[in-house]
């Protein structure tokens, strides 16, 4: 299984020049449905976990019932909950991933309740050596409390591919936004740009040629929600990184253009679903970034809606 995004209609860093600097590679992780193991790189997927490692539970409260019991109110509980998979990638399919020491496996799970302040599912993250595993977890935990089914992930294999993305409007200066608000600057380029953005051709800039939709590693951050806000190392104040992208959907009705000529066909079917294989909402269809810090591996991960 592969997928191949179309080439941008606008080379964009030769339209605008001071946008070369900024380019940045992503891995768009283009999740499909599959029966992936252990030793796929997946979403939603069994992770390669040794047996003899504590599976990670979110210590955060919360209450569930279990239906195999009569009473009803006996039948509530309440506790930690067993975290859920939600991503393994080996570096062999994601060569962007910049694991520390003899890692070679990157493990993010998570608890499917939206917990406050910032109601977003805990995440956790793991790096491991895949060799070092003898000994595999076959059956982990039941995950008790969901709180909402769409962040139980569907089963995904994935087809990785590298990509060149350049950053969100909102990331640039002043200087280059007024450049790519332009129109003649656009009409300079030739007749491959989409002359219905003749009125706003920032808007161009941001659904075609920028931050490209969809799961994915590196790359630049999708904002939106909120302005930019750089994620500070909470203990050495180092700006971080993005790391991954867990999206709500790989393209919508505003920008098809990433749409993999793989999924055309398909795409064009009324809910056929394709654009949202992993079956994740997160946060009422945002995204959720997640940043690590470039100093250590050993220091705390951060995450963030948008």
């Amino acid at each position: 299984m592969s997928r191949t995004t179309p080439p941008r209609t606008v080379d964009v860093a030769a339209v605008f020049p001071s946008l070369v600097p900024l380019a940045r590679t992503a891995t768009r992780l283009h999740p499909r449905p599959g029966s992936p193991t252990p030793h796929d790189s997946s979403i939603g997927g069994p992770l390669l976990w040794p047996a003899d490692e504590p599976w990670p539970y979110c210590r955060e409260g919360h209450e569930w019932h279990d239906g195999r019991v009569d009473d009803w109110f006996e039948g509530w509980h309440e506790g930690p909950n067993a975290m859920l998979p939600l991503v393994q990638l080996y570096v062999r399919d994601v060569p962007l991933l910049r694991p520390p020491g003899q890692a070679d496996l990157l493990q993010v799970l998570w608890c499917p309740c939206e917990h406050p302040p910032e109601h977003k599912p805990p995440t956790a993250l793991f790096w491991r050596s895949s060799t070092e595993v003898t000994d595999a977890l076959v059956t982990p935990p039941k995950t008790c409390a969901v709180e909402y089914d769409e962040y139980v992930p569907e089963p995904c294999e994935l087809a990785p591919e590298q990509i060149t993305e350049y950053p969100n409007l909102l990331e640039l200066t002043e200087g280059v936004r007024q450049q790519l608000g332009d129109w003649s600057r656009w009409q300079a380029a030739g007749s491959d740009v989409d002359s219905t953005y003749a009125p706003y051709p920032e808007a161009f800039y941001t659904r075609e040629l920028s931050v490209a939709p969809g799961w994915k590693v590196g790359g630049w951050p999708p904002w939106g929600l909120t302005d930019p806000v750089a994620q500070l190392c909470a203990v050495c104040g180092t700006k971080m990184d993005p790391l991954l992208t867990v999206a709500s959907n790989e393209w919508d009705s505003s920008n098809r253009g990433w749409i993999p000529y793989e999924d055309q066909a398909l795409a064009g079917i009324p809910r056929a679903g394709v654009e949202n294989s992993p079956r994740v909402q997160v946060s009422r269809g945002n995204h959720l970034q997640l940043y690590v810090c470039p100093t250590s591996p050993a220091h705390p991960h951060a995450d963030l809606i948008q």
